[in-house]
């Protein structure tokens, strides 16, 4: 080999990795979000205060799955195989299929459950895998949801469940409720649906129980058909609890439990310090500290209920 040809080979092999190195730095990284719907725009206003800009120095990959489990699994693998950089979800059945697509690519979990009994995280403080982010759940929400019910409608005793078998956290209120409610003096009726096709026959099987009135929880899947429940309600005079307040502002009659909103700003908080270099067992899971009471008057005037002054004061949103 020539002297001349030897120096450029030797030239060529040190500036590789500065070539390389210097094509990481510029790398735009990429975020995605499993199972996409409007109340992503929290998080991606978030993202923009945070100061990132889609396009510019962020990529979202988005995927949709209109809460059916085997299509979350499906989008988790997709955004897998690309791979993101994080995948962020919502709910814990969208958590479940994002574990079993990768054990790798970093999860932030929004607004899920009771992630160690769902089997997410070793302890909320030391999550010690590549899943973290934050919970809807806070100290006693059951037994305060059932103390405002019943303060809201004294005669109820009969109170169905709306739930998603397949939601880990789902169980675990289920469970939680059967544990409660003979010390509230009250029946709980169980109604289960998983797919878009379960509704109807779930309703029929409501009707027949007679229920007083109608919990229904945060699963992003019953979440999605929330208009179907509303008019379900409606139309049947069941007064009803709910988690959020969208539902509320939807028509249903009240809700208690964290904000949403918050939660996904929150979300978006981590997925900058992941971004940043944080590790996602290095951040504790979050719990929820704003939580919200809403109350629907117009709803309870069409179901006959008359919410005493007090009660509306107490509220932190009254819808007229």
């Amino acid at each position: 080999m020539r002297r001349r040809e030897f120096i450029t080979l030797v030239a060529s092999a040190a500036t590789w990795p500065l070539t390389a190195r210097a094509q990481q730095r510029t790398k735009i990284p990429r975020i995605g979000i499993l199972d996409d719907a409007p109340v992503w725009d929290y998080f991606r206003q978030e993202l923009h205060n945070l100061g990132y800009v889609e396009g510019q120095n962020i990529v979202i990959e988005y995927r949709t799955a209109k809460g059916e489990q085997e299509q979350l699994a499906q989008a988790a693998k997709e955004l897998a195989a690309i791979p993101v950089d994080i995948i962020v979800e919502f709910g814990s059945t969208g958590a479940r299929a994002a574990q079993k697509a990768t054990t790798t690519i970093p999860i932030v979990m929004i607004g899920i459950g009771d992630a160690v009994r769902a089997g997410f995280v070793a302890s909320l403080a030391r999550p010690g895998g590549n899943m973290t982010g934050n919970t809807i759940l806070g100290p006693d929400l059951i037994p305060k949801r059932m103390q405002i019910l019943k303060e809201i409608v004294p005669s109820v005793s009969r109170v169905a469940f709306l739930w998603n078998p397949d939601n880990a956290s789902n169980i675990v209120a289920r469970d939680e409720l059967q544990a409660a409610m003979p010390k509230l003096g009250m029946t709980l009726i169980l109604v289960e649906v998983r797919s878009t096709n379960e509704f109807d026959a779930a309703f029929d099987a409501m009707l027949r129980e007679h229920p007083d009135a109608l919990l229904m929880t945060n699963d992003p899947f019953h979440q999605l058909h929330v208009k179907r429940v509303i008019a379900f309600v409606a139309e049947n005079r069941i007064p009803s609890m709910f988690q959020i307040r969208e539902n509320v502002l939807a028509g249903g009659l009240m809700s208690y439990g964290a904000s949403l909103p918050d939660l996904f700003r929150r979300g978006a908080s981590y997925a900058h310090k992941i971004l940043q270099g944080t590790r996602p067992a290095d951040l504790p899971v979050e719990q929820p500290t704003k939580f919200e009471w809403v109350i629907n008057v117009k709803t309870a005037k069409a179901l006959g209920l008359t919410i005493p002054e007090s009660f509306l004061l107490r509220a932190d949103e009254v819808i007229e």
